[in-house]
């Protein structure tokens, strides 16, 4: 948790530095809560890292394929000159991102996450897949991650301004 803490608190110094006033004195502290109410349910003091990535990585202001490309590095294994994600690896990753609508009241069961694999598995003799091959799925828009590009798209139109007027 401390060297979460650390990170963040690098992470939004930065940020703060990049754009002036824009960025509160306490996301850092706001950012870890948040983390530790979605991954540290029992009070153990303990994170997983990679948990804390998926989040920071799904809850960033970049685009939908790099954090689709973000989260593959992330949870892949290199398999000679590949890197692949196992069907435990998705698994871990669909877990770790069901956390955070799971904060809201929102998540789904442990059958979505597998009906997901199921999915993202389909047609594949393979123990694993090809980054290609994820992004096609994750461009499919999978029910179990359908808060991602949602969310992606609500930020996105915040910065959309019109130039009509209304009476």
């Amino acid at each position: 948790m401390q060297q979460i803490s650390r990170i963040l608190m690098k992470l939004f110094q930065r940020a703060r530095l990049e754009k002036p006033g824009q960025v509160d004195p306490r996301a850092a502290e706001f950012t870890l809560s948040l983390l530790i109410a979605m991954y540290d349910r029992s009070g153990t003091g303990y994170i997983k890292t990679r948990s804390a990535a998926a989040a920071l990585i799904s809850l960033s202001g970049d685009t939908l394929l790099a954090k689709y490309r973000a989260l593959f590095q992330f949870y892949a294994v290199p398999d000679g000159k590949e890197i692949l994600i196992t069907r435990s690896a998705l698994r871990s990753l669909l877990t770790d991102l069901n956390q955070i609508p799971a904060i809201v009241g929102e998540g789904c069961t442990l059958s979505c996450v597998e009906i997901a694999i199921h999915d993202c598995f389909h047609g594949v003799l393979n123990a694993a897949i090809v980054e290609e091959k994820f992004l096609s799925w994750l461009r499919s828009e999978p029910t179990v991650l359908l808060w991602l590009p949602t969310c992606y798209r609500l930020s996105a139109t915040e910065m959309v301004s019109h130039q009509a007027r209304c009476r």
